[in-house]
C-alpha cells in the first residue's frame, strides 16, 4: 500500500523514490512489525487473562511446568495479525506471491485457533481431532501447489535445488506438487512440536526468516542468481518484505515469551508459522536448505515418530519424553539451558545453509 502510495506521488517528493529499494522496505517491514507487536502484546495479554485463557498443562508432562499452568496462551494471534499487517503495508500487493503467502498466514492460523480454542475455551484436551486437523493442513497445501504449478512462468520456479551442486537442478513438473505438499505441512506440524518451551520455538523461526530474506533477495536478483548458481525467480523480491515482517513480528513476541513466558503462541501461532516457512522455501526454491536450516524443526519431529515407533514395537521407549527438548529437562538440564542451546544450534546450522548457497 505504502509503495503504491509512494509512486503516485514519488515526483513531488522525490525522497519517496527510496522505497522501491527491497533493502529499505525490508528494513521498515522489521521495525514496524516489532513497535505493532510490542503495542499489540500487553493488550493482549491483559485481554486473554481476562477472559481466563490460559495454557492447560497436561499431566504427563515434565512436573516443572505445572507452574505455567493459566498462563496466556494464543499468542500467534498477535504474530500472525502483525505478519498481515505489515505486509499489506510493505510489500507491492501486484504480486501474487504476497497473496499466497497471506493466504497460508490466515488459512493455518485459523486451524491452529480452532485447535486452541477448542482445548482452553471448550476444555476438549486434545482440542481439533488429529484427522481433522491433517485433513485441512493438507487440503490447503495441495491447493497451494496447484495454484504455484499453474501460475508458474519459467522453468526456474519448479526446479528442485540441490546443495554442493551447481549442475543439477532437475525440472519437477508434476513432482513438484508432492514436495510442495509435504514441505508445507511437514513444516508446519515440525515447528508445532518444538513449540513446548518459553522461546524455543519463535528463535529458530525468526533465525530461518531472517535466512530466508537475504536468499529472498540473492534469488530476485538476476547478477546474484546467476553468480550462486540458483534458480532466478524475481517475483520473490517481494518475499523479502514478508520474511522481514515475519523476523520484527517474532521479536515482538519473543519481547513477551521469552522465560519465563508472559504469553505461549499456542496453535494458532506455530501452525501458521511452520507453513509460512515452508511455503516460503517453496517460492524461493529452497526446500532441502529449509530442511537444513530449520534442523531443530527435524530433530524435534523424528524425535516423536522414532519414541512412538519405538513403543509400537518395541513397547520401549527411546527418550525419557518427547520431543527431545523434554528429554533434556527430565535429565536435569534446566529450561533456558535447553532453550539457549537449541538457539544455538539453529544459529549453526542456519550458517551452515548460507554457505551452501557459496559452494557449488
Amino acid at each position: 500500500m505504502i509503495v503504491w502510495l509512494a509512486g503516485l506521488y514519488s515526483k513531488q517528493f522525490t525522497f519517496l523514490n527510496v522505497l522501491s529499494y527491497h533493502s529499505v522496505r525490508s528494513l521498515m517491514a522489521i521495525l514496524t512489525a516489532l513497535f505493532i507487536s510490542l503495542w499489540i502484546g500487553p493488550r493482549l495479554i491483559k485481554y486473554l487473562q481476562k477472559q481466563q485463557i490460559g495454557q492447560i498443562v497436561r499431566g504427563d508432562g515434565p512436573e516443572t511446568h505445572f507452574s505455567k499452568s493459566g498462563t496466556p496462551t494464543m499468542g500467534g494471534v498477535m504474530i500472525l495479525t502483525t505478519v498481515v499487517l505489515t505486509t499489506l503495508l510493505w510489500a507491492r500487493l501486484d504480486n501474487h506471491y504476497v497473496w499466497i503467502m497471506l493466504f497460508t498466514t490466515v488459512a493455518y492460523g485459523i486451524i491452529g485457533f480452532i485447535d486452541d480454542y477448542m482445548k482452553v475455551v471448550r476444555k476438549h484436551p486434545d482440542g481439533l481431532i488429529a484427522r481433522w486437523k491433517y485433513f485441512w493442513q493438507s487440503a490447503l497445501a495441495l491447493i497451494i501447489a496447484v495454484a504455484l504449478m499453474m501460475t508458474s512462468t519459467r522453468p526456474a520456479e519448479m526446479t528442485l535445488v540441490v546443495p554442493f551442486l551447481k549442475e543439477y537442478m532437475p525440472y519437477l513438473g508434476l513432482w513438484f506438487i508432492p514436495l510442495v505438499y509435504f514441505t508445507i505441512v511437514g513444516a508446519s506440524n515440525a515447528v508445532n512440536l518444538t513449540d513446548g518451551l518459553d522461546g524455543l520455538a519463535i528463535t529458530p523461526v525468526v533465525l530461518v526468516a531472517a535466512a530466508f530474506m537475504l536468499i529472498a533477495y540473492l534469488t530476485s536478483n538476476v547478477n546474484f542468481a546467476n553468480y550462486l548458481f540458483i534458480p532466478y525467480v524475481p517475483k520473490a523480491s517481494e518475499v523479502v518484505i514478508i520474511c522481514g515482517s515475519m523476523v520484527g513480528s517474532g521479536i515482538g513476541f519473543l519481547w513477551f515469551n521469552t522465560y519465563p513466558a508472559q504469553i505461549f503462541m499456542g496453535d494458532v501461532g506455530s501452525l501458521a508459522l511452520g507453513a509460512m516457512l515452508g511455503v516460503i522455501a517453496v517460492l524461493v526454491r529452497e526446500e532441502i536448505l529449509l530442511f537444513i536450516m530449520g534442523g531443530i524443526f527435524v530433530i524435534e519431529t523424528l524425535s516423536v515418530i522414532l519414541q512412538v515407533g519405538s513403543y509400537k514395537i518395541r513397547k520401549k521407549r527411546i527418550f525419557k519424553m518427547a520431543p527431545i527438548h523434554h528429554h533434556f529437562e527430565q535429565i536435569g538440564w534446566p529450561e533456558p539451558r535447553v532453550i539457549v542451546r537449541f538457539w544455538i544450534i539453529t544459529l549453526v546450522l542456519v550458517l551452515i545453509g548460507l554457505v551452501t548457497l557459496k559452494v557449488r
